[in-house]
């Protein structure tokens, strides 16, 4: 997420205003910066940890080496127990199953974005939590239950950035995705008491107003489903236009023993810009409430309804 499209351009009151992409519009304008209301932001603090029962990695994910093995992970050299390509190709047709399957499903989406000042204090939060429902007739649509008033100054969100939230963060590698990307095998590796297998992912070409993912990805080894994804977003962008995506974490827990639903998004990163400065930013995505969305008809006896009598 985070992209960052950052042009310098004149102010009105004289000083410059570089925008950023999660809107990450840095605004450097200093009387804008002192009139900011940061004190409700302030009483939050760190954002929490993972929910109990998600899949937690004992450690963060180090970029990958090609042709080596990770120095400081649990990643071993052990081979799958089956060719390389049948595991891409089914554990591809499990998540596509899974997509299915979450359309089914409501649930609630809690955002919450914060940048930290050089103290390490929090001086502005983004806050939605948006519920995921259905009518009646089974439409899905979205619902925002709570949406304070942003306090985040030093940068600004773009369209791009909530496509990140919404698509790249709980990513899902289907059937119809995976020509778009490069997948090499790295090793197996135990995450919490799972056996995984793990994945390098890359986008093989950048398509304007595309959004991807670029990392790596933990599949369990017996029901073939991505557990953990950790990596940034990425896309198409100008040479004029300066964007800065964080490394993100990815946890799945098992939801109704059969799939594994995204439960917790977290990063902890600075972003680099050019036209402006470097922003230390925090950010917790909260997955929760799945529930089975379903309705019921009722068919009683039929009864006959005879045409009324003419009258006379």
């Amino acid at each position: 997420m985070f992209s960052s499209t950052l042009q310098p351009e004149k102010h009105p009151l004289g000083g410059k205003s570089v925008t950023g992409s999660l809107g990450f519009s840095l605004d450097l304008v200093l009387v804008t910066f002192l009139f900011a209301p940061f004190l409700a932001a302030q009483e939050h603090g760190p954002l929490p940890p993972p929910t109990p029962g998600t899949v937690v990695a004992a450690a963060s994910v180090p970029q990958p080496t090609p042709g080596a093995q990770d120095r400081g992970s649990h990643i071993t050299n052990e081979p799958p127990s089956m060719p390389v390509d049948e595991i891409i190709q089914k554990f591809a047709q499990r998540e596509e199953e899974f997509r299915r399957e979450r359309d089914h499903f409501t649930y609630t989406q809690d955002v919450v974005f914060q940048t930290l000042d050089e103290n390490g204090q929090v001086d502005g939060e983004y806050r939605k939590v948006t519920d995921i429902q259905f009518t009646t007739d089974g439409k899905r649509y979205e619902r925002d239950t709570y949406a304070p008033v942003s306090t985040i100054q030093r940068i600004g969100f773009t369209k791009e950035d909530y496509d990140d939230i919404e698509k790249v963060w709980p990513f899902v590698m289907t059937t119809a995705e995976l020509p778009k990307y490069d997948v090499k095998y790295v090793g197996r590796e135990r995450v919490d008491e799972l056996g995984t297998y793990v994945f390098d992912i890359e986008p093989k070409k950048l398509e304007k107003g595309e959004r991807y993912f670029k990392g790596r990805v933990w599949v369990d080894d017996q029901d073939l489903q991505i557990v953990k994804t950790a990596g940034i977003s990425t896309g198409f962008v100008k040479k004029k236009d300066d964007y800065a995506f964080p490394h993100f974490e990815n946890y799945r827990e098992n939801i109704e023993g059969r799939f594994w639903f995204p439960t917790y998004t977290r990063a902890d990163d600075v972003l680099h810009f050019k036209y402006g400065e470097d922003v230390h930013i925090r950010l917790a995505v909260h997955y929760k409430n799945y529930k089975r969305f379903s309705t019921t008809i009722r068919i009683g006896n039929a009864t006959q309804i005879d045409p009324p009598k003419p009258q006379n």
